[in-house]
This record gives structure tokens, sequence and C-alpha cells, in this order.
């Protein structure tokens, strides 16, 4: 299976009539937030395959486009947000938003708030063990975990308690966005126990066997 990855940017070699050609062989297309839902809506058109997402702390709606509708979400596409899903055989969850940089806006979190946001998965990760053999393969999520990938400002931290969920859970991949990489030769991919984090920014494709 082949999972194409997309967060924060629009790209025009994504966003065009040759996308297929671009990304040959897509099976699934997973969003990690702050995308509009217009972008999200064409890939799964596009490549018309399964489209899953969280949204990040910059989605916000309604979203509006050029044509005057009004989009309240990703037509076509699953919100993946406290929820666990098999997608023949794959196991995945998802975790929305941002660490909390402003008091009450929605799609932002303290840490006991993700705690409690996280709860919502842990039902379903814990039915998977008991049919599959194990927790969750996939942990799709806006933000990285503290101190892997994030930076040292409070609106790009990210969540101590995503470490929790990789060593109970143990992904084999947790797929983010969130941190804008701009260097020639950026680190996207990092080692937790058993689980590689990837950073998506802006584009990323993963081969799953």
């Amino acid at each position: 299976m082949k999972i194409l990855a997309v967060s924060d940017r629009v790209l025009d070699q994504v966003y065009c009539s040759h996308v297929k050609e671009n990304y040959p062989g897509v099976d699934l297309i997973i969003g990690c937030g702050d995308l509009p839902f217009y972008y999200l809506d064409f890939l799964a058109s596009a490549f018309n395959k399964p489209l899953l997402y969280v949204l990040g702390n910059h989605d916000i709606g309604p979203q509006y486009t050029a044509e005057g509708r009004v989009l309240t979400s990703v037509r076509g596409g699953v919100n993946l947000h406290g929820r666990t899903l098999n997608l023949d055989g794959l196991l995945l969850a998802g975790l929305e938003g941002s660490m909390r940089y402003r008091p009450h806006a929605p799609l932002m979190y303290t840490e006991a708030e993700m705690r409690l946001q996280a709860a919502n998965i842990l039902p379903g990760l814990l039915r998977n063990y008991v049919r599959y053999g194990r927790f969750l393969d996939i942990l799709v999520t806006h933000s990285p975990p503290f101190g892997i990938h994030d930076r040292p400002d409070l609106a790009h931290t990210g969540f101590k308690f995503f470490h929790t969920l990789m060593h109970l859970f143990k992904p084999r991949y947790l797929l983010h966005g969130h941190i804008h990489l701009y260097r020639s030769n950026p680190i996207r991919l990092s080692k937790f126990e058993e689980t590689t984090i990837i950073n998506v920014y802006p584009v990323y494709t993963l081969d799953w066997t």
C-alpha cells in the first residue's frame, strides 16, 4: 500500500491535473492538518482513493472556495480525530490540533486536554489488540511528540503524552505536520522505541508493507 501524506502547504505539483502521474500508485491519502478542505477534496477526487485526515490548529471553519462554496469538512474524507479505523487491515487512529497558545481557542489543547482527547481512542485500541493482536499501525497527528521535531516556542511544542501512546501501543509510524521545514537537509524521520516518527510537511510518500 502506498500512502500519500500531506500537511500545512498547498503544492503546485500536488494540486494539479497530473498529480496521479507525479505520485503514481497511491492507495491512501492522509492529511495531517492545516490544509484547505478544497485541497484534500481535490486529492480524494483525483485519486479516487480513501482520504483520512486530522485538523490542524489553523483549520477553523467554515472555509470558502473561489467559486463561493462553503466548506465545513472534507467531502469524501474521514476525520480521524478521536477515533480508530481499520482500513483493509491497516489500523489507524488520529489526534488533531496543537499545543494551546491562546486561551479557549479551538483546535488547541493543553497536555491535560490532549490526554482527554486521546481517551476517546483507547477503547478502539484495546479492541484492536483483542481482534488483531496489535493495537495500532499508524497514529496520525497534527503536532509532533515533545522533543521530537518540535520547536521551543509554545505554539510548536509537541505533546509529551504522545510518548506515552507510542510506549504503550507501539504504532509502527506516527505521521505529523505542523513543523515547517526550510533547510535543504531537514530531519524528517526519527525513532522512538518501536515507532518511526515522520514529519510529512508538505508531502511525503510512505510504502506500507
